[in-house]
């Protein structure tokens, strides 16, 4: 080992778990030889140490799943060249349904793993007793199995990607924990270690639970944090049969691991345990740290693994085990470059599968670094789907408590957090509720996804059949196509870009020839150097040198991430998302119910499909632009939010007149699929280039500028 710190790198790596060794040794071998990973305490200190080991391959989405299976391949691959053990075991992996709807559940991955050629085989009640003969299977409706599945020894795999990475050059140092990270024009420019200061180009925190606070330091947002998670080991039990596959029970928030005659049993309980509750802070030294046994929150889970495997019930406990895990507020991983600070990655917050992803994320997260960009469908996993807020102790703190149990809860169509609610209001939330608005999230808003009908109670009764909510969407869409509609466009990222060089800047980074006239608007995508689709928005012309990007909710910060990339310091950029309100009016009637509230021209010929002007709607100045999202006649309705209630109202009654309707974005998704408009992030993503997704037309070859 190294023992002198080198004074500069290319690349440091913070963090000597699964996922710091991972990245280092991917960057290394991808040909970033200048890689330095720098430990605080020594590798694996943190969670990785304690982790149960479970390599499963199924993921909750195909991309989930394509890394996970490239991570048992890596560390299959690894033992080899490195001639150390990872411990692996790949006596494969059930996981059983005590109920109709899980097994529906399991049905829908089998079909995922299938077309991710993962080796899965549907079980019946007899087949699971053949795999697993000392279950309880009476209640059981099937399960599904992974036979190629398993188990490893975490801190096994650490070793393994150590090594290897050692092996490609990267040098690695134990107890030197990382005291400041130094920025210089919002960009990395090195690390303050206890052993002195190293420059760098490129940070990786991949520090586990420490990267909230440590992005916090630095002003970056990074959104995990820990629960306390709990297993139990038994004695070694006579009658277990050796090499049992991995089981998991869902429905129990249990998982059972055989591991040399003895039983782990650990749990993903709903309503888990915040660690460190007194003061938000993960301690500096916690490297191999454990806390207080809590049986009382463990018992009523450890009496469900009697249920499910009766001789649990006389076996002695060896060890009773909580630590710490840190959870994303949505489970899924937090990749990518931060939106604050540059060449910043980070490659964290695993929700407790590190060990089974952390050889993708390794890997992608180096490709991201090393292309600038990413050239498949990772938006879910990007750290820019979240705002500031996200990171905050009071939304994390209570957010985490749900998301541990999610892990193993129902994946429903359109679930939706009940914990951290209520963050973004529209500024007519109450006049929406009292409408009979369901609300769910987008970009952390409250937005109506559908109105209840006859006085129901406007919440989703989850389910993989009929929902529902399809009477509420079948009622807004028929009426939007008979009548008008009244849509939320609220929520929808909105950037204002203003000065002289602003438009030639447009025209270089949008495929489409942009249009520089007042009130002219255009449909266009932006690309990253391989041509993927990094964005999909619309442009309007609000006044010389001053244009406005619309897209989508979800999308604000990497879209606005993506535009400040390419953006000149001569262009200034404004977010004024939640400034300007959006309200969409759509429908056969749309123009005769708007004439009656403006004196304005709202005529065909005097305002024209794609075209934009004010308008004056009862003494209130309104940007209305006619473009349409859901492929029915209507008008964009911006203004200011402070009077966007006033505005709300006027809709409300002149709509009395004309069977107005609201509509959620069940309504809108429905309307704009059917009208063939696709979706950044469902139906396009950086994996698609436009030929591909038929939207060619959005491709300008006339402007005299070469676009990115």
């Amino acid at each position: 080992m190294t023992k002198e710190l080198p004074k500069s790198t290319k690349v440091v790596v913070i963090g000597g778990g699964v996922a710091g060794t991972s990245c280092a040794y991917h960057l290394a071998k991808f040909g970033w030889k200048d890689v330095i990973l720098l430990e605080r305490d020594q590798l694996t200190s943190g969670t990785t140490w304690h982790a149960a080991g479970l390599v499963g391959q199924l993921g909750a989405s195909s991309t989930i799943t394509k890394l996970r299976k490239y991570s048992l391949d890596l560390y299959k691959e690894l033992e080899k060249s490195t001639g150390l053990s990872t411990g692996l075991k790949q006596n494969g992996a059930i996981t059983v349904a005590s109920s109709k709807e899980r097994m529906q559940e399991l049905l829908r991955q089998a079909t995922t793993a299938q077309l991710s050629d993962v080796e899965v085989e549907v079980l019946n009640q007899k087949r699971i007793k053949e795999l697993y003969p000392v279950i309880k299977d009476e209640d059981l409706v099937g399960g599904v199995y992974m036979p190629k599945d398993g188990q490893a020894d975490p801190v096994g795999v650490t070793n393994v990607l150590a090594k290897a990475a050692r092996m490609e050059g990267v040098k690695i140092f134990e107890k030197t924990p990382v005291n400041k990270i130094l920025i210089k024009n919002k960009r990395i420019s090195g690390v303050e270690t206890s052993k002195g200061k190293i420059d760098c180009e490129y940070v990786v925190l991949a520090s586990g639970m420490w990267s909230r606070q440590i992005g916090e330091d630095i002003g970056v947002s990074v959104p995990l944090y820990p629960n306390e998670h709990f297993y139990v080991i038994t004695e070694p039990m006579k009658d277990l049969p050796k090499d049992l596959p991995v089981l998991r029970d869902y429905n129990a928030c249990l998982y059972l691991k055989e591991d040399a005659g003895k039983m782990l049993v650990g749990i993903f309980e709903p309503n888990a345990k915040p660690a460190f509750k007194e003061s938000g802070k993960v301690p500096d030294d916690f490297s191999f740290g454990e806390f207080p046994d809590d049986f009382d929150h463990f018992e009523p889970y450890l009496e469900k693994s009697f249920h499910r495997l009766p001789m649990l019930e006389t076996a002695g406990i060896r060890k009773f085990f909580s630590g710490p895990e840190s959870f994303t507020p949505d489970t899924q991983y937090l990749l990518g470059e931060t939106p604050e600070v540059k060449n910043f990655y980070t490659c964290c917050g695993f929700n407790s599968i590190g060990i089974a992803s952390s050889g993708g994320a390794g890997r992608v997260t180096a490709e991201w670094m090393i292309n600038g960009h990413i050239n498949e469908d990772l938006f879910s996993l990007d750290i820019k789907r979240f705002q500031n807020f996200h990171s905050s102790k009071k939304f994390i703190m209570e957010r985490v408590t749900e998301t541990l149990g999610d892990l193993y809860g129902m994946h429903w169509p359109y679930k939706q957090h009940s914990t951290s609610r209520n963050q973004k209001l529209l500024p007519y939330h109450d006049e929406l509720k009292k409408a009979g608005a369901c609300f769910g999230v987008a970009g952390g808003f409250e937005r109506p996804m559908w109105y209840s009908l006859n006085g129901e109670e406007p919440n989703y009764n989850y389910s993989f059949n009929y929902q529902n909510w399809y009477p509420s969407a079948k009622h807004e869409t028929t009426n939007a196509r008979k009548n008008v509609g009244l849509f939320d466009f609220s929520t929808f990222s909105k950037f204002d870009l203003k000065g002289e060089k602003t438009h030639s800047e447009l025209q270089r980074i949008c495929t489409a020839n942009i249009k520089n006239e007042i009130g002219k608007s255009t449909y266009t995508h932006m690309l990253n150097e391989d041509g993927g689709i990094e964005t999909d928005l619309t442009i309007v012309c609000m006044d010389k040198n001053y244009f406005r990007v619309v897209s989508s909710a979800a999308t604000r910060e990497h879209d606005k991430f993506h535009i400040l990339k390419y953006l000149s310091e001569e262009v200034s950029f404004e977010d004024v998302t939640e400034e300007v309100c959006c309200l969409g009016l759509f429908g056969p009637k749309s123009r005769e119910m708007i004439q009656k509230i403006s004196n304005d021209d709202f005529t065909s010929e005097n305002f024209k499909f794609g075209t934009a002007k004010y308008v004056n709607i009862k003494n209130l100045k309104v940007w209305a632009q006619r473009i349409s999202y859901v492929g029915e006649l209507g008008f964009e309705l911006y203004i200011d939010s402070k009077n966007s209630l006033e505005l709300y109202k006027i809709l409300i009654d002149e709509g009395k007149n004309f069977n107005l309707s609201h509509c959620g974005m069940h309504a809108m998704d429905i309307m704009r699929m059917e009208s063939g408009f696709v979706h950044w992030g469902h139906d396009i993503s950086p994996e698609e280039n436009q030929y591909q997704a038929g939207l060619r037309f959005a491709i300008s070859y006339k402007k005299n500028v070469n676009f990115i």
